[in-house]
């Protein structure tokens, strides 16, 4: 894999990051790498995998259907080829973005989210309060084909005002998990996308 410290992306990445805390890039992975992942995206749903998402964390989290309505399952090494890629190639950027940004970046966690017709998710940051862990927030979209019409646009509360990103198939979106509000807007059709969050070492804030 070429590393990201030499690539034209690294620098348009880490440019948009620098310059107003998010970036997006519509060809991130190979398309069979992306088809492979919206695929077993679908077979963990379908043998019953994906559980429905909590809001909150530890002893504090519960299912709140009408704050968020997808359904995820954690991503860990070793679960299939395609998943491992998809995080080699995370981890690649990892070191990318601290070679250039000097953020710190100790590791990246990430999820399959999968949202039903119908679902969403209400205005919120990615930074829980009691911890300052999560530094960059990453969103990778698995849906070929999708047009305006189907919803489920990410919607990010900029300084200059809203801006709406389609969940189009191998586009990637990053930003600054504790500064960037966003939502989902509902979905018309199942809408399918690996999101992450690339943390930093941290300290309790409470």
């Amino acid at each position: 894999m070429t590393p990201f410290a030499d690539t034209p992306l690294l620098s348009r990445i880490a440019d948009d990051l620098a310059e107003r805390g998010w970036s997006r890039q519509h060809a991130f992975l190979p398309e069979a790498l992306t088809l492979e992942l919206a695929h077993e995206c679908r077979q963990r749903a379908a043998r019953g995998a994906l559980e429905p998402a909590a809001v909150g964390r530890g002893d504090a989290q519960h299912v709140r259907e009408g704050v968020r309505g997808d359904l995820i399952q954690w991503l860990e090494p070793g679960q299939s080829a395609a998943c491992d890629r998809y995080l080699a190639h995370m981890e690649t950027l990892r070191q990318g973005l601290n070679q250039t940004l000097f953020l710190g970046l100790e590791d990246f966690e990430s999820h399959f989210a999968l949202y039903p017709p119908g679902a969403f998710y209400e205005k919120h940051l990615d930074r829980f309060r009691d911890d300052d862990r999560r530094t960059l927030s990453a969103a990778l979209y698995l849906n070929p084909g999708w047009q305006p019409q189907d919803g489920g646009a990410l919607r990010l509360y900029l300084d200059e005002g809203e801006h709406e990103v389609l969940p189009e198939a191998g586009c990637l979106v990053l930003f600054l998990s504790a500064s960037l509000p966003h939502e989902v807007l509902p979905a018309h059709r199942e809408r399918l996308s690996l999101t992450g969050w690339f943390r930093r070492r941290g300290e309790s804030l409470l």
